[in-house]
């Protein structure tokens, strides 16, 4: 009997420091670094459409382009940035 309370208290500590050293996986929002980068084109000018976007993140900045043809045939591009809390800040231009 006591051979049987040894062995379940030495499965129970095993069984303990097996959960307590399993590292944590959760994400803590304020260290993470959102990392990305996209974009797309459409050309096809017997519909009358031309436009794209780009963009690209590396943590607290953020900047990217996009432009549109335009009714009367401009192109419409913005050039924009954002850093941290800054806000969003373009640059629109006409070709």
């Amino acid at each position: 009997m006591a051979a049987s309370k040894v062995v379940l208290l030495t499965v129970l500590v095993v069984v303990v420091t097996a959960v307590l050293s399993v590292p944590q996986f959760a994400r803590d929002p304020h260290t993470s670094v959102p990392r990305y980068e996209f974009g797309y084109e459409v050309n096809a000018p017997e519909y009358g459409n031309d436009f794209a976007h780009a963009e690209r993140r590396d943590g607290p900045d953020t900047s990217g382009q996009y432009r549109v043809l335009l009714p009367d045939g401009r192109i419409q591009v913005v050039t924009y940035t954002v850093s941290g809390d800054s806000g969003y800040v373009a640059e629109v231009s006409y070709q």
